[in-house]
């Protein structure tokens, strides 16, 4: 398609097209890029580069964590501000009549592709008819899905403003050239199945909102003339169809992340070097979900229970997975720290409990927070046998009780240096198990010396075991 449109007729004096200079370009173009899009988590593509590749980094992955806007995708929302900015200029392109005289060249200047190259080039989306998507990034596929979103929302609102308001051009005009426009538009969805999947789940489910969100809102309330109607009746065919394509994309690409996911043979190797930190696994599959989860409340199909279904799935299957592949891990403490940190992930992105005045765990996160600490602290604080001696006799006392001061000291220190370097990337979750500890063993401990004071002289006196030294240690654990 051409990038310029020659002449755009306007109604001589009698009444019939005649032809006029072209309006000046980019009118609207920067105003319609300039839209900020709010952006979903991306789904990396490091995953499916290395299959069957043992224990690659992917020191790339999103960290995805609930925020304000954590419920927007790069799709319309049909009710977000970015989609109230393109429908204002939309009604300005309406209102300056630009609209009203793209569907006029389109009747009446002889060459309908290239006034479909100048109204797509206004757009931002002159790049569709040589469109190659095979070998780009992920980054510029969802660029690309992102400009396709945009210049559909406008289209479809320039034509139903047409369509509701008072104007010279027939109804079957502005309909012939809303289709022209959609069918033009929808190569893109074909483009973008055909490229690899990895790095188009984020953009498909994004086309897929806007499609269903255009497909509603086109049709909605909608008086016009039955052969208008019969035009429009097409275009819903063609979203339709596009629509059930993208789905069914998604559904495919979701099978295609728990197979890979499943066959991955990296498991034990990405634990133990990951020091019970978020799986690179977890975090594509939780970018799928959350993916899903956002296309439910944008979307207006009755499909959007098959999309429940599918979510719900989906999280069963993350966490019988992760049980499963933890099991690979020898290390009991490694293993549980690896389940409450993935299962707190998952909890966190699908239902947020923490605030500013507390955390909230899960039953499965306390789960797993009892057996780590039961597992790896446990054994630091033995319950001694309180001394029968009288405080005559203390100096004995100290020999006595400080063989189980050594034994407490050798254990703290050792579960201390072996996973002072494991990782707790939620700060809020960090926190929480730092004073979970500091409750199991230094409650104990304080309690112990309270009823030995000639050690608790001595230890107080500059041991490298004194409860403030520990303290001070066990509030630096799990920074990685």
């Amino acid at each position: 398609m051409a990038g310029r449109l020659a002449a755009v007729p306007e109604e001589a004096t009698d009444g019939s097209p005649a032809a006029c200079q072209c309006p000046p370009t980019n009118l609207y173009r920067d105003s319609i890029r300039s839209v900020a899009l709010p952006r979903g988590q991306y789904i990396r593509s490091t995953l499916f580069a290395h299959s069957g590749q043992s224990g690659s980094s992917f020191s790339g992955a999103s960290s995805y964590y609930p925020s304000s806007d954590s419920g927007c995708s790069t799709g319309p929302g049909w009710g977000s501000a970015p989609t109230q900015l393109l429908a204002l200029i939309s009604n300005r392109m309406v209102g300056d009549g630009y609209t009203q005289r793209m569907v006029q060249a389109f009747e009446y200047g002889g060459d309908p592709d290239r006034v479909l190259g100048a109204w797509f080039f206004e757009l931002d989306v002159d790049w569709l008819a040589q469109t190659h998507l095979q070998d780009m990034p992920a980054s510029s596929l969802q660029d690309l899905a992102g400009r396709w979103i945009r210049a559909l929302t406008v289209i479809v609102f320039n034509i139903r403003n047409l369509m509701v308001a008072v104007h010279k051009e027939p109804p079957v005009m502005v309909a012939r050239f809303g289709k022209a426009s959609v069918s033009a538009m929808l190569v893109f969805v074909n483009a973008i199945l055909a490229a690899p999947r990895a790095e188009t789940f984020r953009a498909v489910v994004d086309m897929f909102v806007c499609v269903s969100s255009v497909s509603y809102y086109m049709f909605t309330t909608l008086v016009i003339s039955p052969e208008a109607k019969s035009i429009f009746g097409e275009i819903g065919g063609l979203l339709e169809r596009e629509g059930n394509m993208l789905l069914e994309a998604i559904c495919s690409m979701m099978e295609e992340v728990r197979t890979l996911i499943e066959n991955d043979d990296s498991w034990a190797v990405e634990i133990l070097r990951g020091r019970g930190e978020v799986h690179r696994n977890t975090r594509l599959m939780v970018d799928c979900i959350m993916s899903m989860k956002m296309t439910r409340t944008s979307v207006h199909r009755h499909d959007t229970e098959n999309l429940r279904g599918m979510v719900e799935n989906s999280v069963d299957y993350l966490k019988d997975v992760l049980l499963r592949k933890s099991e690979l891990c020898s290390d009991l403490s490694l293993r549980y720290l690896f389940l409450l940190n993935n299962y707190y992930f998952i909890a966190q992105v699908s239902e947020p409990s923490g605030d500013n005045y507390g955390l909230k765990l899960t039953p499965e996160c306390e789960k797993y927070m009892d057996s780590y600490l039961d597992a790896s602290w446990g054994h630091v604080l033995p319950c001694p046998q309180k001394s029968k001696f009288s405080e005559l006799l203390c100096f004995w006392c100290y020999w006595i009780d400080d063989s189980w001061l050594v034994k407490f000291e050798s254990a703290f220190h050792q579960t201390y240096e072996a996973q002072k370097l494991w990782k707790v990337p939620d700060p809020q979750l960090r926190d929480a198990l730092r004073r979970a500890i500091a409750m199991k063993v230094m409650s104990g401990y304080r309690a112990y010396l309270r009823d030995h004071p000639v050690i608790e002289q001595h230890v107080t006196r500059g041991r490298s075991s004194s409860p403030e030294v520990l303290a001070f240690m066990l509030g630096h654990i799990f920074e990685g």
